[in-house]
């Protein structure tokens, strides 16, 4: 069980894919495509699983490139932006998952969590502030397709980390970039997230609180090692409690 106590956090952030929208499986099936073509006749095939939580989850898409291929001993030049998509580079598998998951997207939609939608109403109507963040540069366009744009105050995106140079997960760049544009100390906000360089990111930023969620069972022990205050398999397990003063927000 975890509990969002509005006496002292003044805003929530969380984490997209996985945790808002039921997207991290969109991006782990894209990955393993991409990834077991180019592994055909060179290594193991992808463990959807295994290989995408450990090395991919949460991590901007070039860091999950060089992150994975290196934990097979596998080294790639980086290539550039201009390569083509699944060519043999950094930048060239990054582009074909790219291509593949707005594909997927475009086809079929977002879907949003509903206890993650019913917690960001009891969230804003108790005056609570909240945020979106991801690595991902799509996404306002998921978060916008999945109709839930109006529910947050701040979003940071891929295209902000690029325009201003933030690193990705583990580093809390993302993070604190959403508590400074709600013009709150960390301490003052609590993170939701479902991976572990996100959970290592909210507790390395200093922020007050650190909420995971692990919707596959396997990562509780860990989350809570990296970090967490708490685990919860949804966050229909999340309670809220108090309101923040009209003053305060």
């Amino acid at each position: 069980m975890a509990t969002f106590d509005l006496t002292g956090s003044r805003a929530v952030v969380f984490d997209t894919d996985g945790v808002v929208t039921d997207t991290a499986r969109v991006h782990a099936a894209a990955w393993k495509h991409v990834f077991d073509a180019f592994l055909r006749g060179r290594s193991a095939p992808f463990d959807i699983r295994a290989d995408y939580l450990a090395h991919v989850d949460g991590r901007p898409r070039l860091d999950g490139v060089r992150t994975f291929l290196a934990s097979r001993g596998i080294t790639l030049p980086e290539g550039g932006p201009d390569d083509g998509p699944g060519a043999p580079t950094v930048h060239g598998l990054g582009l074909a998952k790219d291509a593949l998951f707005v594909e997927q997207i475009r086809r079929h939609g977002v879907a949003a969590f509903p206890s993650t939608v019913a917690l960001l109403h009891e969230l804003r109507r108790r005056g609570c502030r909240t945020g979106v963040v991801s690595a991902s540069r799509h996404c306002r366009a998921v978060v916008s397709s999945a109709g839930l744009l109006h529910l947050f105050d701040v979003l940071v995106d891929g295209d902000d980390a690029a325009r201003l140079g933030l690193p990705g997960k583990p580093d809390p760049a993302l993070f604190l970039e959403a508590a400074r544009r709600l013009e709150l100390p960390p301490r003052e906000v609590a993170i939701v997230e479902d991976a572990l360089p996100g959970v290592e990111a909210g507790r390395r930023g200093g922020f007050g609180q650190v909420v995971a969620v692990d919707r596959s069972g396997a990562q509780a022990a860990a989350m809570l090692a990296a970090g967490a205050g708490a685990v919860v398999s949804d966050l229909a397990e999340a309670d809220v409690t108090g309101r923040v003063p009209v003053g305060r927000r």
